[in-house]
């Protein structure tokens, strides 16, 4: 991630393309994308599938939250149920706790 650190009304926040960024705080879609197939992950059922591949089991415990642990790391992965929620955010944790299988890009 890079970006430009941005203080406005006391708080401070990165703001990744300061000159794409339209009003509203909107800036440019995302997409996570399984590198080692070049494929977009459009729902969470090709996630699971993804994440299943590389070790990483369901949680069941909140119905609010779709959740993955690997048993081999202390990492959790928690999404919100709706896909329609699913922000860069929640892309950019899944990156980091799978480096070198997804990356997060601009569409």
């Amino acid at each position: 991630m890079s970006g430009v650190w941005v203080f406005k009304n006391g708080v401070v926040r990165l703001v990744e393309n300061p000159g794409g960024e339209v009003s509203g705080g909107i800036g440019r879609r995302k997409v996570l994308v399984h590198t080692p197939t070049n494929e977009a992950i459009t729902s969470y059922a090709d996630l699971e599938r993804k994440l299943s591949s590389l070790g990483w089991e369901r949680y069941y415990d909140d119905p609010e939250l779709l959740q993955f642990h690997k048993r081999s790391t202390v990492h959790l992965i928690s999404l919100p149920k709706d896909f329609n929620k699913f922000k860069p955010m929640h892309m950019y944790d899944i990156v980091v706790k799978n480096r070198n299988i997804f990356e997060v890009r601009d569409v």
